[in-house]
């Protein structure tokens, strides 16, 4: 056990990951907090950690533009073009964000003083927006063809059958089609969790530079609440890398 902590621990991937679970839970405790006068203290130490964990990613992901690029020119070899197109492109989205953060880290440290920060910042979350986009449709690309694949098998089908002869009351009140369908995208993800992690953890995420480039505005909890969401899912998959979706 010690063992795969420490090996977790080692990885930059795996720093990044606590270091973010960490900033975003200290952004939601901030705002559970707001009202209280009591705990202002409490609260400034938490702004203090959330910030110095938000600096300390940004040096953590130094040089992820370079991984970002060859995970773009793998993806571009699969053999299956739309899955292909949609990592390819997420991938150089996710190359074009790290160069914008990174940029936005030489500001902030004195290495460069001529850059717009705040216009490099927006290009930042438009990328990752970018990225999370393409890497939802992959999701959703993948989630039909499991649909499909399950909806074709005959043992499936007697299940679903049995499921809406179970439940009448549900038939007159539900559009039988549509409780179907549901029932398989259920199915589907609860046979596959490392699609339903990687979508849980997308959507999460699509808040955050959602907020921040004001295309829908969320609370700061909320998007605490995802982004530790998020994290935790990351940790977890980076921890068990069965869980995480391939390619």
């Amino acid at each position: 056990m010690m063992d795969a902590v420490l090996k977790f621990a080692n990885q930059s991937q795996g720093r990044d990951r606590v270091f973010r679970a960490t900033q975003y839970a200290c952004a939601l405790s901030i705002y559970l907090l707001r009202n209280k006068p009591d705990r202002k203290d409490l609260v400034a130490r938490l702004k203090s950690l959330e910030n110095n964990m938000s600096a300390g990613r940004k040096l953590l992901r130094l040089g992820n533009a370079a991984n970002s690029i060859v995970a773009a020119k793998q993806t571009m070899q699969l053999s299956d073009r739309l899955l292909g197109l949609c990592l390819t492109v997420a991938n150089i989205n996710r190359a074009l964000y790290f160069i914008c953060d990174n940029a936005v880290w030489a500001k902030n440290v004195g290495l460069i003083r001529s850059i717009n920060k705040e216009r490099w910042s927006i290009n930042a979350s438009r990328y990752y927006l970018f990225s999370l986009v393409m890497n939802l449709t992959r999701d959703l690309y993948v989630i039909l063809q499991l649909m499909q694949k399950k909806g074709r098998d005959n043992r499936f089908k007697s299940r679903m059958n049995q499921h809406l002869s179970d439940c009448p009351e549900v038939a007159e009140a539900v559009i039988p089609e549509l409780d179907a369908l549901i029932f398989l995208l259920l199915e589907t993800l609860r046979s596959e969790p490392t699609v339903a992690l990687d979508t849980v953890k997308n959507i999460c995420d699509l808040f955050i530079p959602l907020d921040r480039l004001g295309i829908y505005k969320s609370s700061a909890g909320v998007v605490g609440f995802c982004g530790l969401i998020s994290s935790l899912i990351g940790i977890l998959t980076l921890a068990r890398p069965t869980l995480r979706i391939k390619p």
